[in-house]
């Protein structure tokens, strides 16, 4: 699959970057001084964030495992950000060699290491959608490339639905998941409005970047109207299958739901 040639360094280093801030929250590398300088300022308003950050990748990698055990091969990944270790394919394939995953962003950085999301096991096989996640159909139409859309697939948006408002997120996961067919599942995760949080998103706004509005609870929630939720349900994201015992709850709430 050929893409557009993209120059990373056009990128404007003199402006924070979300998929960068993000970056070196979870610990990698390709972020510039002035991403590191917006995430310091966001987890000196909220010390809970880089630890959040990585909760939401650990929740990632639990969930992809737990689907590929369960017999899920295709995996859609909205709003994949940079390419980090353990990603959805890397998870699936180590389970399931001839998994199947589609990866989609509209951020031209992204699509500049897209390449390193293309690395699939061989028997299986990575794509990579160039396109806004507003564009359900659109997404869906060139998924349907990769993926059987007539068997179930994993629908994933993992700290990436507060680029939207909440009601306009509702409405497009309930678009996505009305293009998949029964025994699809949807892994969502997002931060909850506390104080602290709320503090990070006004830190965050600070920065001259788009904002990244926080949700209630029920507003997570709403997306997985008329699903089933997998065990042990909706909650912090450490807590969900946690590998380990005694982990502190954290404001990034999610949940694992199936299409019945």
């Amino acid at each position: 699959m050929k893409h557009e040639a993209y120059n990373v360094d056009r990128f404007h280093s003199a402006v924070p970057h979300s998929a960068r801030v993000w970056n070196y929250w979870i610990g990698g590398k390709d972020h510039y001084p002035v991403d590191q300088e917006l995430g310091d300022q966001v987890i000196a308003s909220y010390p809970q964030t880089r630890e959040l950050a990585l909760a939401s990748r650990a929740f990632q990698a639990r969930a992809v495992r737990y689907l590929a055990e369960a017999g899920i091969t295709q995996f859609l990944d909205i709003g994949t950000g940079l390419p980090v270790q353990n990603s959805t394919h890397e998870v699936a394939q180590s389970v399931e060699p001839k998994a199947r995953i589609v990866y989609v962003d509209n951020d031209p950085l992204v699509l500049a290491h897209a390449r390193a999301l293309l690395t699939s096991a061989p028997d299986g096989m990575t794509d990579y959608v160039h396109a806004d996640m507003l564009e359900a159909k659109q997404v869906l139409q060139e998924a349907a490339r990769t993926l059987d859309m007539t068997r179930p697939v994993a629908v994933m948006v993992l700290s990436t639905l507060g680029h939207l408002q909440p009601q306009a997120g509702i409405d497009l996961m309930h678009q996505y998941m009305a293009g998949t067919v029964a025994g699809s599942y949807l892994v969502l995760c997002d931060t909850v409005a506390t104080p602290q949080t709320l503090a990070a998103q006004q830190a965050y706004a600070a920065g001259d970047t788009p904002p990244y509005l926080v949700r209630q609870p029920e507003e997570i929630l709403a997306s997985a109207d008329g699903m089933e939720l997998v065990e042990p349900g909706f909650g912090s994201i450490t807590l969900w299958r946690a590998d380990e015992e005694d982990l502190e709850p954290v404001d990034q709430w999610g949940f694992v739901a199936r299409k019945v």
